[in-house]
């Protein structure tokens, strides 16, 4: 059989997988124990999901395997499989996290609840199965193809699966940065996040990063009567809603000069002018006059900063009384791109604020389960790895995939491009209307089927030897 059908064959083979069920037989298995990282007392299934399902899995794969424990009390593990076949042969890195948020049981309308995969037409549900068990199990299931096919990979895989990135990969950095070598390859390519269209597979080179911050208003103890004290003492909830005013238009506009990016470069414009946002069905519906003037939905979510209020609070909603409250407070996020300064970001905030008025408002650090945000980087459009991915995709699926030069979310991209100096490519197989981070998440199951080819025969041709860098 020659090299060109032995790749089909591999492609036709991982296709009969996900018609078989086998996929679904994969995945309810890894839905089903429940790494729900952001709970404290699931630590335990952390290290389970690891130890009882995905270390068996790459053993069986003749990887050899290494956990390394959380340098943070508390927080999940950190796997690393590895299968070095020849050192002289191209190290490609993977990745997935394996912890979910919080399930939300009673709040699930589909199937038995989160930890039960469910099929209702082309949706898979289940926590994880869109972020982001669903997606290392298709990149695992493509590896193990090839390796039935083929025999050997032809290439070094390394593979790391982390158990805290709903925490906001906390620990990752001080574990690669102590272990270099060990993580050290020539290209990251990794899955997680959505296509920019549900029908369109996609090559996502970064992410923006995420600055949490909340703003406080406390100007006293207690609340006082508003038909004895109201227009006598100043309103917190008035005051930071004027300090928000100022920060972003009645349109989404951002007016501190400091949190926008320098104008996209050639190559981000024109893989932006080629992109169209659809999320799919279930999604809400784009505001083409929300945030900044003159930009494309693509270029505001993939190529610029926005920022959000994501809870706000004074006095209590729920119970309201006739009383001035004593203070106020906003959870507030800035999304940047990669080349921003962002520790430039909180104090140029405090200059803004001063310079209107505000000096009555606080800054302060985001609660907990927000702290510590995500740097923005990206690997640019023409690098050799870059190209060389986009190559194998569109040989796969005979178009050209889209190319988003930063995904709008944030994740650990940073710990490749920056502490291991290598290119970063992302590969996402799910869609923005996946319910991620709600009840009733699910993946598409067309999505599915096609994501399988692409990765199969990007394993396929990693090892066939014309890689960046044995061509170098």
């Amino acid at each position: 059989m020659s090299q060109s059908n032995s790749r089909q064959a591999a492609i036709d083979q991982s296709i009969a997988y996900i018609d078989s069920g086998k996929f679904e037989a994969e995945l309810a298995a890894r839905v089903a124990y429940r790494t729900e990282s952001q709970n404290s007392e699931s630590l335990p299934e952390l290290h389970r999901y690891l130890d009882e399902n995905i270390i068996p899995a790459f053993k069986a794969m003749g990887f050899t395997c290494t956990k390394f424990d959380n340098p943070f009390d508390g927080f999940g593990p950190f796997l690393l499989a590895e299968r070095i076949e020849d050192e002289n042969l191209p190290t490609v890195l993977g990745y997935g996290h394996g912890d979910v948020i919080r399930g939300q049981d009673e709040n699930w309308s589909k199937g038995e609840g989160p930890w039960k995969i469910a099929l209702d037409g082309d949706k898979l549900y289940g926590r994880g199965t869109a972020d982001n068990k669903g997606q290392h199990t298709i990149n695992m299931a493509a590896i193990r193809e090839i390796l039935e096919m083929r025999g050997r990979l032809n290439f070094n895989a390394k593979y790391l699966i982390e158990m805290g990135e709903e925490n906001g990969c906390k620990g990752l950095t001080e574990v690669v940065e102590a272990n270099k070598e060990a993580f050290q390859a020539d290209v990251f390519i990794g899955s997680d996040g959505p296509r920019v269209d549900p029908a369109i597979p996609t090559m996502t080179l970064g992410c923006r990063g995420a600055e949490n911050f909340d703003l406080v208003c406390d100007l006293r103890d207690g609340g006082h009567h508003s038909g004895n004290w109201g227009g006598l003492i100043a309103d917190p909830g008035i005051i930071l809603a004027n300090a928000i005013s100022t920060i972003v238009s009645a349109r989404g506009q951002i007016q501190i000069k400091e949190w926008l990016p320098e104008e996209p470069s050639a190559l981000v414009k024109d893989a932006l002018s080629k992109l169209t946002i659809n999320a799919g069905p279930g999604a809400p519906e784009i505001d083409l006059d929300w945030g900044e003037p003159g930009l494309s939905p693509a270029a505001k979510v993939y190529a610029w900063s926005s920022f959000a209020v994501l809870a706000m609070i004074t006095g209590n909603p729920r119970r309201p009384v006739n009383a001035i409250a004593p203070n106020a407070r906003a959870h507030c996020q800035l999304r940047y791109t990669a080349g921003m300064d962002r520790d430039a970001m909180i104090p140029a905030l405090r200059a803004h604020l001063d310079a209107n008025g505000f000096n009555n408002v606080q800054i302060e650090p985001p609660p907990a389960a927000n702290a510590g945000g995500f740097e923005a980087s990206r690997t640019e459009p023409d690098d050799p790895w870059a190209m060389w991915v986009h190559a194998s995709m569109e040989r796969t699926i005979g178009k050209e995939p889209a190319v988003v030069p930063s995904m709008g979310g944030s994740i650990c991209n940073e710990v490749f491009t920056d502490v291991l100096g290598i290119p970063a490519i992302w590969i996402p197989h799910s869609y923005a209307a996946c319910s991620q981070h709600a009840p009733d998440e699910h993946i598409l199951m067309s999505v599915t089927r096609t994501a399988m080819p692409i990765m199969t025969g990007l394993y396929w041709d990693l090892g066939e030897g014309d890689t960046p860098e044995t061509l170098a």
